[in-house]
């Protein structure tokens, strides 16, 4: 099951994420926020990266229900796996919480919350924002 890789290029993002503060990084010579963290912007090729506190709001793109638990970080079915769009234009693999997954719509809108999984190990999730 998945297992981050925490390595010089990830590290900032992990260590954010475990203050419960998710960053992106974003390339200086294209203005671009990059996700998955790496060490070159896949756009430009620059190396001149910075990491920056992401809004933590964005869009659901896609998602699917998965109705049975399994792999080391399984939680009580149904669970609900989104791709979510940040507001900083990149795109997400997340779970979604403290949702009924018959509740969920592509197009809602969602906030990120930290969830800690296990001692040392915090993942990215998000929640409803709830319509006026």
């Amino acid at each position: 099951m998945f297992e981050p890789m925490i390595d010089a290029d990830t590290r900032p993002y992990w260590d954010g994420v475990a203050r419960g503060e998710l960053l992106l990084q974003h390339c200086l010579s294209c203005t671009r926020a990059i996700f998955y963290p790496r060490a070159v912007c896949p756009l430009c090729f620059s190396t001149e990266l910075e990491w920056r506190p992401a809004s933590g709001t964005g869009t659901v793109y896609s998602y699917t229900v998965l109705r049975r638990a399994f792999g080391r970080f399984a939680t009580n079915p149904p669970t609900v796996v989104a791709l979510v769009d940040l507001d900083e234009g990149v795109r997400m693999m997340t779970h979604l919480v403290e949702v009924d997954p018959a509740d969920v719509r592509i197009g809602s809108r969602v906030k990120v919350t930290v969830k800690t999984v296990e001692d040392g190990l915090s993942l990215p999730c998000f929640t409803p924002i709830p319509q006026d």
